[in-house]
């Protein structure tokens, strides 16, 4: 019983410790403005996860392994902005215009929602995201398009 109750509690700090992460890397002024919402993203080598976040939520570590982090905020009555389900969808693109479409993952915590994929990239190569979100109540996708050139750590 008492494995069961420390295993739980590992996890939680596990999970936490993914979406202070996460959080904070998406929160890092990396956001397109759509009025009433925000697409908040973070493009980050994966190799910045621990072993153990990565395993728990099946991501693959590496350092030509990267990670796109995106969440969905609409503003509330009160003028914060909260995070909301939708959808993510988009590609990236390297320097030499070969595209790769971008499989995204809805994940629910508690009160976050967040959208992952991965992608290959090379160290130092120039990428360009686009990416496009949707959400329920949104009169239209919420097209972001970013460049961003990983290097390894």
């Amino acid at each position: 019983m008492n494995a069961l109750k420390h295993n739980t509690k590992f996890r939680i700090l596990l999970t936490a410790g993914l979406l202070i992460l996460l959080s904070s890397l998406s929160q890092a002024g990396q956001f397109e403005d759509f009025g009433d919402y925000q697409v908040h993203y973070s493009i980050f080598p994966s190799s910045f996860l621990t072993p153990d976040i990565a395993k728990q939520y099946e991501l693959v570590r590496s350092k030509s392994v990267g990670i796109v982090n995106v969440s969905i905020l609409h503003k509330a009555d009160d003028g914060t902005f909260k995070p909301v389900n939708g959808q993510v969808e988009g590609k990236v693109i390297n320097d030499i215009q070969q595209n790769r479409f971008l499989a995204f993952r809805r994940i629910d915590e508690g009160d976050a929602v967040y959208f992952i994929a991965q992608f290959q990239y090379i160290n130092g190569e120039l990428l360009t995201f686009e990416l496009k979100a949707n959400a329920p109540g949104a009169r239209q996708g919420m097209p972001v398009r970013v460049a961003q050139s990983l290097v390894n750590d």
